[in-house]
C-alpha cells in the first residue's frame, strides 16, 4: 500500500511525497522526478511509479516546492533548487534504508534527474522521458510575462487554472543551467525515452541528449504517445521498457 511521506526541502519547507512499495520480490528502489508544474500525481509520475512497483522496483515520487501537497511557492524555487531537492529526496530514501538505484525524470524533471544523479552515489541508472536538452526551454510557459519579471523582479502568471508567482532569480537560474555539459560528464548508464509525436518537447531534444551521452546509452522511441503520457497504456508501456532495461544494473 502506498505510503505518504514528508521531508524537508533545501529551502527549509516541507515537501510531500508518496512511496509505492515493491510488489513481490524486491529488485531495487527508484526515485521519480516530475515535470515543471506536473506533480507527483500527474499521469506520468503516478502510472510509471505504480507500474515499476508492480515490477518489484519500489518508487518515491514527490511534489516540488509550491506544487501539489508541498509547501511554499513555485517562484521561491529554481532549477537548482529542483536538483538539490531531488538529491534531498534520495537522501531521505537512503536514511530509511532504501537508497535509490534508479532515477527517472519526466520532461523538465528529466533534466533535473541527470544533474541529481551525479550527486547520489547509490544511483546506478538514469532514465529521461520527454526531456528538453536545455532547461531554459521551460521559459515558453511564461514568456508573456518574462519581460515584466526581469524588469520588476516578479510577476504573476497562470497555468492550469493556477496563479503562480515568477521571480527574476528563477528565470536567471534556469537560463544559466547547462544540461548537455552534465550529460557528457554523466558516469551512469542512460536511457532516453521520447515520443516522435511529442508536441511539447520535440524529439530533436532527445537526439541532442543521446548524442552527448557516453556509452552505455540507449534510446527508445515511444511512438503513439503524447508528452504527458496520457494515452491509455503508454505510461505502463514506458514502465515495462524501463524495467527491462534497468534489470542488468540492479
Amino acid at each position: 500500500m502506498a505510503e505518504s511521506i514528508r521531508f524537508t526541502s533545501t529551502k527549509g519547507l516541507e515537501l510531500a511525497g508518496v512511496l509505492d512499495p515493491p510488489e513481490g520480490a524486491l529488485r531495487g528502489w527508484g526515485l521519480f522526478v516530475h515535470g515543471f508544474t506536473l506533480g507527483k500525481d500527474s499521469p506520468a509520475a503516478f502510472r510509471i511509479s505504480r507500474s515499476l512497483a508492480e515490477e518489484g522496483i519500489g518508487m518515491l515520487r514527490y511534489d516540488n516546492l509550491g506544487i501539489g501537497e508541498s509547501d511554499g511557492d513555485l517562484g521561491d524555487g529554481s532549477f537548482t533548487t529542483k536538483v538539490a531537492d531531488t538529491v534531498r529526496a534520495a537522501r531521505f530514501m537512503t536514511d530509511r534504508g532504501t537508497p535509490p538505484d534508479l532515477i527517472v525524470g519526466h520532461s523538465w524533471g528529466g533534466a533535473a534527474a541527470i544533474l541529481a544523479a551525479q550527486q547520489v552515489p547509490s544511483i546506478r541508472a538514469v532514465v529521461t522521458i520527454g526531456a528538453p536538452s536545455e532547461p531554459a526551454e521551460v521559459e515558453r510557459h511564461y514568456d508573456a510575462i518574462v519581460g515584466e519579471v526581469m524588469e520588476e523582479g516578479s510577476g504573476t502568471w497562470s497555468i492550469g487554472g493556477r496563479a503562480l508567482t515568477l521571480k527574476r532569480e528563477f528565470v536567471e537560474d534556469v537560463r544559466r543551467a547547462d544540461l548537455i555539459g552534465h550529460v557528457r560528464a554523466l558516469d551512469r548508464p542512460l536511457l532516453v525515452i521520447h515520443s516522435p509525436t511529442d508536441a511539447s518537447v520535440g524529439i530533436d531534444n532527445a537526439a541532442q541528449i543521446f548524442q552527448a551521452a557516453l556509452h552505455p546509452r540507449s534510446f527508445v522511441s515511444l511512438e503513439g504517445s503524447d508528452h504527458f503520457l496520457t494515452v491509455d497504456g503508454q505510461a505502463q508501456r514506458a514502465a515495462k521498457i524501463i524495467s527491462a532495461w534497468v534489470d542488468q544494473y540492479l
